[in-house]
């Protein structure tokens, strides 16, 4: 009779295969969960700058080149075109004001000032005809109302002795009604020659206001062709020391040709070049700074030029207090522009990281120092020597500053 025999549920076939299953199993969920993915990069620690996060004191400035100049420069053009015939003085002479400089000649100047004159000369001469006129009539009536006072006094005199003697009827009534008319006739001549007098003083007050003025005006017009033929005469406007003043005898300038410059060297001013990125960021009143001989001077900006040229403008610093005493014109000196003042921040070392990051990650190192993870960071302000880190890092850490070309931006640096 056959036995029913009963088939093993656990071979040694069936839990191999079971095994293998499951460590296959497991091994695909390292693959996809456990496993670090994360891009790696062997290397050299050596060859790398790395710096510690320090919170410290901080300012933002940039480094700015100022050319030394001088405090004030004043500068001199030819009024009118002409040649050069005289020279008084020559460039770096130390010039007054109203020093002459050089003087020129323009035919055509001079000609036309001749002619102006001769015809401004000619038209006060007739004013001052009038005015002499005017006043010699005012004379003569003053002179013929004299006349009439003295004749009504005679007449009146006359009337009076007369009117005594007919009332004593020593003369006749006629001779009475004659010396009554001439009377009454030159009391009447007297009267209107006093009423032509007043209102001829009126007439010629009025006139003679008008040819002053006239005259006033004539006279002004002389003066100012005085003045306009002096302009060919180039004069020193301050004084100072004569520069940039290249003339010779002969050499013709056309109007409105710089000639020269005077500069005031009783203080000195800088004129430096700042990038167009902060031309929203400089203001009049900024402050500066820089060393010489041991000691900080200090400025600020009192003027700023608006055109942009070659990717930056221009500005003009003053000294606040004392002025360093070596200092030359033309001389360069390196200033440290201030954007803000000394504060608590957390800072970096500057380093050739940023060029490849431009401030938004770092590598950084962990716990163990045998390597360094990438991290993402949000830098803020900065100057010649720090970076202002806004997020990401805390003070103590550890980072690499130097350059990271040849990284390729791999997630993880281990160090060999």
């Amino acid at each position: 009779m056959d036995r029913k025999i009963e088939k093993k549920k656990w071979t040694f076939k069936r839990v191999g295969t079971m095994a293998a299953v499951a460590t296959f199993g497991l091994f695909i969920i390292y693959l996809i969960f456990l496993r670090d993915t994360s891009s790696r990069l062997y290397v050299d620690k050596d060859k790398m700058t790395i710096a510690t996060v320090q919170q410290g004191r901080f300012q933002e400035f940039i480094p700015v080149d100022g050319v030394v100049r001088p405090i004030a420069t004043i500068h001199i053009d030819a009024v009118f075109g002409g040649r050069v015939e005289e020279i008084y003085r020559r460039d770096g002479a130390q010039v007054d004001e109203g020093d002459k400089i050089l003087r020129l000649s323009n035919a055509q100047i001079e000609m036309n000032y001749m002619q102006q004159e001769n015809a401004a000369l000619e038209v006060l001469d007739r004013y001052q005809n009038t005015r002499l006129g005017l006043e010699r009539n005012l004379f003569s009536l003053q002179r013929q109302l004299i006349d009439l006072e003295y004749r009504l006094d005679i007449a009146k005199k006359n009337y009076e002795r007369k009117k005594r003697f007919y009332q004593k009827e020593v003369i006749s009534e006629e001779e009475y009604e004659n010396a009554y008319r001439e009377y009454h006739f030159a009391t009447r001549n007297y009267e209107i020659g006093l009423r032509t007098l007043e209102h001829d003083s009126v007439y010629v007050a009025q006139q003679m206001d008008a040819i002053n003025e006239s005259i006033d005006r004539v006279q002004s017009n002389i003066h100012m062709l005085h003045h306009t033929l002096d302009n060919l005469i180039v004069r020193a406007p301050i004084a100072g020391q004569l520069s940039s003043f290249h003339a010779e005898r002969g050499e013709t300038k056309s109007p409105g040709q710089n000639l020269a410059q005077i500069d005031v060297l009783d203080g000195y001013r800088l004129r430096a070049r700042i990038d167009e990125r902060y031309v929203n960021r400089t203001y009049v009143g900024q402050p500066a700074s820089f060393d010489y001989g041991g000691e900080t001077y200090n400025l600020e900006i009192n003027k700023i030029y608006s055109d942009i040229t070659g990717g930056a403008f221009e500005v003009d610093l003053q000294f606040n207090g004392s002025e360093p005493s070596g200092i030359r014109r033309g001389q360069t000196i390196q200033l440290r522009l201030e954007f803000s003042g000394v504060a608590d921040a957390l800072i970096i070392p500057r380093g050739g990281f940023y060029q490849a990051t431009g401030g938004n990650w770092i590598y950084v190192l962990d716990a163990s120092g045998s390597q360094a993870v990438r991290r993402p960071i949000r830098v803020g302000r900065q100057n010649i020597h720090h970076y202002e880190v806004m997020e990401g890092l805390e003070p103590g850490e550890q980072v690499i500053v130097s350059s990271y070309d040849g990284y390729g931006g791999k997630e993880r640096l281990v160090f060999r």
